[in-house]
């Protein structure tokens, strides 16, 4: 299950976060109730260093 956080709770507890995505978890980021963003790791999903070191494009996101 996923777990949701509002914006101003997501900024408080961003280190919290990060390790709960690097223990493999998804975080959704909400504003106003809606989801806006969802963080993911990259381990076990074939993104490396490179990946993150080029501009995204649209069909990136």
């Amino acid at each position: 299950m996923t777990k949701q956080y509002n914006v101003t709770e997501a900024k408080a507890r961003l280190s919290d976060l990060l390790k709960r995505v690097e223990r493999g978890e998804e975080v959704m980021i909400a504003r106003a109730g809606k989801p806006v963003a969802r963080l993911l790791g990259t381990a076990g999903r074939g993104i490396g260093r490179d990946a993150l070191d080029r501009p995204l494009g649209l069909g990136d996101i």
